[in-house]
Parts: C-alpha cells; structure tokens; sequence
C-alpha cells in the first residue's frame, strides 16, 4: 500500500505529476503516429517500385513473348508461302516483308526470355517454365531454320513444308502453351501482391486514424486541465500542437486513401485492360498464323481451318458461331452493342475490354478495334472461297499483300486501331503509378514534419506551466 501511495503522488496526485504524464502520453502517441506513418510511406514507395520496376513488366514481357512466337511462326509461314521455288516466282513485297518481321520478333524472344529469367529468380516453377522455353525455342529455331534451308533449294519446297509441321508442332504443343503459363502466373502474383498491398494500406489507414484519434483526444484532455487547473481557457502551445496533429492526421490519411485509389485505378482500371488487349494481340497473331498455314499446308487444313474459328471466338466469342455464319452474327451482336452499350451478347478479350471502358477515347478505341477486326474475318472468307474458285496464287497475294484493300492491309489497321486502346490503358497505368507516388512522396513527410511540430510545441506550451512548481 506504501509503494501504491507513493507510486499515486509520483506520477498522479500533484498537479505537477499529472502534467508531466499527459505530455508523456501525449509525446509517445506523437511519436508513435510519426513512426507509423513513416513506415507506411515507406512501404507504400515500395509497393509503388514494385508495381512499376517488376510486377507490370514481367506480365507483360510475358504477353511480348506469347506474341512474338506467334508472329515467327506467322512468318516462318509466309516466308513459305512467297518464296517461290528457289526464289522463282516470288512475291517480292511480301517475302521481304516477312523476312524483316521474322527477325524482328526473333530478337524480340530474345530479349523478352533473357528479361522472364531474371523476373523468374526465386520462383522455381517459373524458373522450370523459361529454362524448358528456352530449350525449346533453340530447337524451334533449328527446326525453321532447315525449312528455309530447304525452301532455298529447288524442288525443296516439300522437304521445308516437313520442317515447318514439326516446328509449328513444337510452337503449338510447348512453347505457346509454356509462355500463356508465364502470363498467367505473372498476372496472377501482380493480382496477389496489389490484393495485400491494398489490404495493407487499409490496416495502417485504421491504424492512423485511431492514433490520431487518440493524440487528439490527449491534446483535449490537456488543454481541458490546464484551462480548469490554471483558470486560462487556452494553452496557445498545445492550441498549435493540437492543429498540427489535426492536420498531420488528415493528410496521411488522404495520402494512404488515394494511394490505395491510385493503386486500384492502375490495376483494375487500366492494367487489366493491357492484359486482356496483350492477350488479344497474342491471338489475332496466332489467328492471321492458321491463316497463311492454310493456305501453305493444304494437307492439314482440316486442322487449320477450325484453329482460326477457335481463335477468332477467343477474341470476339460468338455461341455457335462456324466460319460460315461469323460474319452475319458478328454484325448482329455488334449492332445490338451499338444500340445499347450495356448488351454484350459476345464473349472474349473484346467483351472484356468493353465491360471496362474507363478512361476518355478509351471506348471509341475499342470500338475502332472491333469494326476493324470485322474487316480482316470477312478478309478471310474471300481468301476462302478464292481457293475454293482454285485460285490459289489469287488468294495467297490477296493474304500477303500490303497495298491498300489487302488482308495483311487490314491486318495492319487492326494492329494499329488494336495498339492504341492498350497505349491508353498504359498511359493511364503511368499517370496513377506516377499519382500514387506524388501522393505518399509529396505529403507524408509533411505529416511527419507536422508531428515533429506537435510535439515540440507541446513541450514547450507545457513548460512555463511546470516551471511554476519549481
């Protein structure tokens, strides 16, 4: 009872005592509030690095490189087909074409295999993923590469057209469905670490506003003693302390709040459009591939033929759709969106992307996107039926041609109308990682310094108080 008595006067009874433990409280919530909210900042920079320096470019350098196998094989193909025999007879433009595409997406495998063994350190199942890749793309190169050896002879064409099936085989049953993997597993742990970091920020948005509840609530506590202790009804000290804690509490939360916003705009608003259109362009590749496969490899186009159907419904997914009847259903469905944008009676990466049009010009791009990709199908039921005619030369220089009102013409227009409304959805992913960094960059360390602010005027407004009991 001796030590509880004495323990009472120590640090409650006399005024002098209670003073000193309500700046104590007062002091260690300031420092605690500052504390946390640094910390917040700081792993709020560092969700923001992540996001921006690996989670993004991972996916898509994983959606590049499933887009840059299809465009090799897609070459390899009409490099094929406009070759001639031994170089008689070939399509000059096109083959030249062909030829700088191929190398172009080559180096493009390259680069995009060497980046996805970087990002896949550390994650071993990724790490198997890229190593069997990469064997598999050198022996899909060797594969292609005695093709066009082959084609380069006369009367080889046969001989290459039996490369070019075993290499196209590969592409088919390994390498496309091994980097289709990589896009998933990438997208899905930049979905996992946004979902924890979202559920982060909300913990310590909780964690800041009780704390500041509680600085507040002990700076009132204060000022209400001393007003009735000292007969002055305000402490101009701890009046300013209370307003820089106010403050410093207001703005961190409004830096956590809209980082948690910003994060939420560039994941679901614009990045899972760029996923969904990366995905998009990967397919429309692999579809214009099945294309000049079926005009190369007529034995298989039994194979070929359906492949592209299966392809173009993965992009615009039309309920028992077949190559004879898509163009007159695709105009139905798009004329009933046009009508009301809210009836999306199709289903596949366009739907998806029209279900989150979000940004300005974004929905006229995607609408471009779909008008233009109607023009290329109707391209391939000319090519068709050119072969059905027996026309065959007709419709391999109407495939492959690039003058106007061609279907690689249109092609084109596709990529280009294809390309913009991911260029906006990129855009706008930079503009809120951007935002979301000036956020926690820009105002946190304000609130820390309005803390620091508050607790030193404490201390001092408390001092001439305490200093009356000297």
């Amino acid at each position: 009872m001796a030590a509880w008595a004495a323990l009472r006067r120590r640090y409650w009874v006399t005024v002098p005592a209670r003073l000193r433990l309500l700046r104590a409280a007062t002091v260690s919530l300031t420092v605690a509030l500052a504390l946390l909210l640094a910390l917040a900042g700081l792993a709020a920079t560092g969700t923001w690095n992540a996001v921006a320096e690996r989670d993004a470019p991972r996916t898509t350098s994983a959606a590049d490189l499933n887009l840059a196998l299809n465009d090799m094989d897609a070459q390899a193909a009409n490099l094929l087909l406009s070759s001639g025999n031994a170089g008689k007879g070939r399509l000059e433009t096109p083959y030249d074409k062909a030829f700088g595409f191929y190398g172009d997406a080559r180096r493009t495998i390259g680069h995009d295999l060497r980046a996805l063994a970087v990002a896949a350190q550390g994650d071993r199942a990724d790490e198997r993923t890229v190593e069997s890749l990469t064997d598999n793309f050198a022996e899909y190169q060797e594969r292609i590469g005695r093709a066009l050896e082959n084609d380069a002879r006369a009367g080889g064409k046969k001989a290459a057209l039996e490369d070019y099936r075993t290499a196209t085989d590969l592409l088919q049953g390994k390498l496309l469905p091994e980097a289709r993997t990589l896009v998933d597993s990438n997208n899905q742990a930049f979905n996992a670490e946004y979902s924890q970091a979202r559920s982060t920020l909300f913990a310590q948005l909780a964690a800041i506003v009780a704390l500041g509840v509680l600085l507040l609530a002990a700076l009132g506590v204060l000022q209400w003693y001393l007003a009735r202790r000292f007969h002055r009804i305000l402490n101009p000290g701890v009046l300013a302390a209370t307003v820089c804690a106010l403050l410093a509490v207001l703005l961190g939360a409004q830096a956590l709040s809209a980082s948690a916003e910003h994060l939420r705009g560039a994941r679901r608003d614009a990045f899972d459009s760029v996923v969904a259109l990366s995905r998009a362009r990967a397919i429309a590749y692999d579809a214009n591939a099945d294309e000049s496969r079926w005009l190369l490899d007529p034995e298989r186009r039994y194979q070929y033929g359906p492949s592209f159907l299966a392809k173009s419904q993965k992009l615009y997914g039309i309920s028992g759709a077949t190559l004879s009847n898509y163009d007159p259903e695709l105009d139905r469905t798009w004329q009933m969106y046009e009508t009301d944008h809210d009836d999306l009676d199709f289903t596949g990466e366009f739907q998806r992307e029209l279900a989150n049009i979000t940004f300005p010009g974004e929905r006229a791009a995607a609408e471009k996107t779909v008008e233009t990709y109607a023009v290329y199908q109707r391209d391939d039921r000319k090519i068709r039926t050119l072969v059905a005619q027996g026309q065959q030369r007709e419709a391999v220089e109407f495939c492959m041609d690039w003058r106007p009102d061609t279907s690689n013409a249109h092609f084109g227009e596709w990529m280009a109308a294809l390309d913009k409304v991911t260029d906006i959805n990129r855009d706008h992913f930079a503009a809120s990682v951007e935002a979301g960094r000036s956020e926690t960059t820009g105002l946190l360390p304000w609130t820390c310094g309005l803390l620091l602010a508050a607790g030193v005027l404490t201390l001092l407004g408390l001092r001439p108080r305490l200093a009356e009991f000297r």
